[in-house]
């Protein structure tokens, strides 16, 4: 399929402490974000082909005002103990020539984003038990940036080469989600909570690392 991941966002406490536990484990800390407007921040950890994200509220009146409240971002992080799905999920093309769209989207256009640009969200926004999805048409590699953030880690992750979702949720799977599937960028399985594997570097190593309690993601290399 010609898409690839972007970014994949875990919804955090407040100024997320939490990636701390990403950093003492051996993750180069990127720059961070702030996104006016839609009263979210982050903190971020790139890899040469992707990028993990640290997520939460930090205006809650921007992330419920009229531009932002179709994404359903704010029950979305006031739910990330078990009532929602915590992740969020950014697809981008394989070729800038790629001119469709992976999966059902509307235009998003918060403040941050300048002049006529869009994010492309998915539709299944409002079902907040999935993982929220969005399309950057625009997206690319960070190694290829004209200005690359930090891309090497003690830990020696290169690339993201799997991600695999866990969810509760015994219902079928919106149309939304079920063609983002389709392209093979993850998959999706049952289980009792919610938490997430991302694999690097082929997972040659046969190695793990769980980060539970404290975020609900699991490395494995």
């Amino acid at each position: 399929m010609p898409f690839e991941l972007d970014h994949v966002l875990i919804c955090t406490h407040v100024d997320a402490p939490e990636a701390d536990r990403l950093v003492n484990f051996g993750l180069t800390e990127g720059p961070s974000n702030v996104h006016p407007g839609q009263g979210t921040a982050n903190r971020r950890f790139f890899f040469h082909n992707a990028m993990l994200e640290c997520f939460w509220v930090h205006t809650p009146e921007e992330a419920r005002n009229a531009t932002t409240r179709p994404t359903h971002l704010w029950p979305r992080w006031q739910g990330r103990g078990g009532e929602t799905s915590p992740f969020a999920i950014c697809l981008r093309p394989q070729s800038p020539q790629t001119d469709i769209i992976p999966f059902p989207t509307w235009p998003y256009r918060p403040a941050y984003v300048p002049g006529p640009m869009v994010i492309h969200m998915g539709e299944n926004a409002s079902v907040v038990t999935e993982p929220l999805l969005f399309y950057n048409a625009l997206g690319g590699r960070p190694d290829q940036s004209d200005s690359p953030p930090p891309l090497d880690h003690p830990m020696g992750f290169r690339e993201v080469t799997s991600l695999r979702l866990h969810s509760p949720e015994p219902s079928p799977a919106s149309p939304t989600l079920q063609d983002a599937l389709q392209t093979g960028v993850f998959t999706l399985h049952t289980d009792t909570e919610y938490w997430i594997e991302v694999g690097f570097n082929q997972e040659r190593q046969g190695k793990t690392m769980d980060f539970r309690p404290a975020l609900p993601l699991v490395f494995c290399w």
